[in-house]
């Protein structure tokens, strides 16, 4: 009988224990509230216009994107606040369960360690040029669930996905955005393509690092491509002309318009974009088409030609750009062999434009250049 009211005692102590605790929880949580959080600092951005991150006690963030989407992140264990507007998507980390839909944007987690959190995407593994994506994809860790058209909800939902990651092609379907975020899955669109300066899509990286706690990680990644970069961004001009483009099915020459991040990135490297007069308004295409006649009388004479493979493949000669079109061999940079090629894996590799500015000075300046993502044409 003695063992009996010890025991008894034990599990009331326990249960009162628990009451306590229960009570001190509820008490904190509503203590937490929307209107009461308090600011600490922003994140330092460099370059990049289209995102802030606001730093507040307790762990939280609140991240925008763009001129309206607001995300509220709550640190693991801690209380969602009350009283958020309605406008605000909460993000609970930790955010394991990603759905990673914008390929742009799969370099930056590779970069930040973090392709453990994606277990989604919407490109199949043929379609990846990141080999930890693919090598993730067949190893199973990271599976498809469709393209951001035609997600597969049910296994989205499955998953457990806690963020969908989708590029702006999202806002021509945007049934899907509103369909995911009625399944209770968090959208976030993903606007580094709307960067005005070409290294603040690079510093995107900081945006998935405050989702992911990475943030001493991505300061070091960019304040190292600053210390490489920052020797050619002040130098001047060099005044040599580059011609970025590649030659379309029906024969017309598709160019960067000279507002666009390729041609600002020459331009930072030293160069002078080619063709000129090439500017559009904000809502028009980054890219257009030439005829070929238009393009001679324009780029005949740059002192050198690259040629953008990743549309209809890789060229290895002269030769063969040459059979798309006899009249690149009055081009001077063919009669110099100044002719280069980009690598099919450019435009996936968000983090490669700091390589890519170095490549083309690297071009502009030596004689023998070092290059990563160009390679010359035989």
């Amino acid at each position: 009988m003695r063992k009996h009211v010890i025991w008894l005692l034990v599990l009331l102590l326990l249960l009162c224990g628990c009451a306590r605790q229960d009570a001190a929880q509820a008490q904190s949580d509503a203590e937490v509230t929307w209107q009461a959080l308090e600011p600490e600092h922003s994140m330092e951005l460099l370059y990049a216009d289209q995102f802030g991150v606001d730093y507040f006690a307790g762990g939280y963030k609140v991240i925008t994107i763009g001129a309206g989407d607001v995300y509220l992140v709550v640190p693991g264990g801690a209380a969602v606040p009350s009283g958020i507007p309605e406008n605000v998507a909460v993000l609970k980390q930790p955010l394991d369960h990603i759905y990673l839909v914008a390929t742009s944007a799969m370099d930056l987690f590779r970069e930040l360690d973090a392709l453990d959190t994606i277990t989604l995407t919407g490109t199949d593994a043929d379609g990846w040029y990141i080999e930890e994506a693919k090598a993730a994809m067949r190893a199973g860790t990271i599976a498809y669930a469709g393209k951001y058209s035609a997600p597969d909800y049910e296994r989205i939902l499955a998953d457990g996905c806690d963020l969908a990651v989708e590029s702006t092609m999202i806002y021509h379907t945007p049934e899907v955005k509103e369909q995911l975020e009625r399944l209770g899955v968090p959208v976030l669109v993903e606007r580094s393509s709307y960067e005005s300066h070409p290294l603040g899509r690079m510093e995107w990286l900081k945006l998935y690092a405050a989702l992911l706690n990475k943030e001493t990680e991505a300061e070091a990644y960019f304040s190292g491509l600053m210390e490489t970069l920052t020797p050619i961004l002040s130098q001047e001009n060099t005044g040599k002309t580059v011609a970025f483009f590649y030659i379309t099915s029906a024969g017309a020459v598709n160019v960067r318009r000279s507002g666009d991040y390729i041609a600002k990135s020459i331009s930072l490297a030293g160069g002078q974009y080619l063709p000129r007069n090439t500017a559009s308004d904000e809502n028009a295409q980054s890219t257009m088409n030439m005829q070929m006649e238009s393009f001679y009388a324009e780029a005949r004479d740059a002192d050198v030609l690259i040629y953008n493979s990743t549309i209809d493949g890789e060229l290895q000669t002269i030769d063969q750009l040459l059979s798309k079109s006899e009249l690149l061999k009055d081009f001077k940079a063919v009669e110099t062999g100044n002719v280069w090629c980009t690598g099919k894996n450019l435009f996936q590799q968000s983090l490669g434009l700091g390589s890519l500015i170095t490549d083309i000075n690297a071009i502009l300046t030596e004689e023998d250049p070092e290059t990563v993502f160009l390679y010359r044409l035989g």
